[in-house]
């Protein structure tokens, strides 16, 4: 177990929801849970699976719809919200800024959940949790209470949400073009080993990666059932990292949250996301190309 106030275990979960099921009222806006299930070879699977079976009082948040802007040229494949519209969709699940907790939760080693986690960090709410394990842990630990009511039973009141983007924890394509030309290691690729190296690219058109930049993997945080790796273990992961600032990147600013939240727990919360990320970077022709290690 991971004694840190960003983790949260599935009984940890559950006993908030018993201390809160007396008062329905007082659950819809003190405690908000987000389902963020997603599947990349089938954008239904989520939305589906929710219906079927959530953790009860969950509200869903889909990847390209809620938490993701429609692609374009330039930008990546999930380019970040409109901060207005997703402030709206915060707002409407009953988030008061800083006064409501709220806990995140997928099923693929938390690498949607670690999204929506770092959004709400951007707009400025800091009481956000990630579900250890994810709904698999829910089910599978304990017999834990499942739902498939599509919504609440009491819709929660509006929330009083109002979004102060930290411009601080992101760089753009400028920055990443200087900080890759310095040679200066601080940009960490989040793609498995065969993405980074070039020798395979299921999803953009070019392979490879962005020159300068070592890689360190997402699904090495977690165990392959979702459970986040002990804290000094993630120390571990990281200690060989020359910046305290660290430029994360994955395929499209998504999965690279995982190392942001990984980052997070040992205390490195200077770390910066290129949103666009490696969609972005190969968008443009002149950019380079690497296909080595680091």
């Amino acid at each position: 177990m991971i004694d840190h106030p960003s983790i949260i275990s599935a009984d940890a979960l559950q006993a908030k929801l018993e201390e809160l099921s007396s008062n329905q009222k007082a659950l819809a806006n003190k405690l908000v849970i987000i389902d963020t299930r997603f599947a990349l070879h089938d954008k239904t699977w989520g939305l589906t699976s929710y219906k079927k079976s959530h953790i009860p009082g969950a509200r869903f948040l889909d990847l390209e719809k809620d938490l993701s802007s429609p692609v374009a040229e330039h930008g990546g494949r999930h380019p970040l919200p409109d901060i207005d519209q997703l402030t709206k969709t915060f707002a409407n699940l009953g988030i008061h800024k800083n006064e409501t907790e709220v806990v995140i939760y997928d099923d693929n080693q938390l690498g949607f959940a670690c999204r929506c986690w770092w959004l709400l960090r951007y707009l400025g709410h800091e009481e956000v949790s990630i579900l250890n394990g994810g709904f698999s842990a829910w089910v599978n630990r304990g017999n834990k209470p499942v739902s498939d009511d599509e919504y609440i039973a009491i819709q929660p009141v509006m929330g009083s949400f109002t979004a102060t983007p930290n411009v601080q924890m992101t760089v753009n394509l400028t920055m990443v073009q200087k900080i890759s030309e310095n040679q200066s290691k601080v940009l960490i690729d989040s793609r498995e080993p065969l993405r980074y190296l070039g020798k395979k690219e299921p999803i953009d058109p070019v392979a490879g990666h962005i020159p300068s930049a070592i890689n360190k993997s997402w699904q090495e945080i977690t165990t392959m059932d979702g459970f986040i790796r002990p804290i000094n273990e993630l120390r571990n992961h990281w200690s060989k990292l020359k910046s305290n600032a660290p430029i994360v990147y994955c395929g499209s600013g998504v999965t690279a949250c995982v190392n942001l939240f990984s980052l997070h727990l040992i205390g490195k919360d200077k770390a910066k996301l290129y949103p666009g990320s490696w969609s972005d970077w190969c968008s443009y022709q002149e950019n380079p190309i690497a296909t080595s290690g680091d």
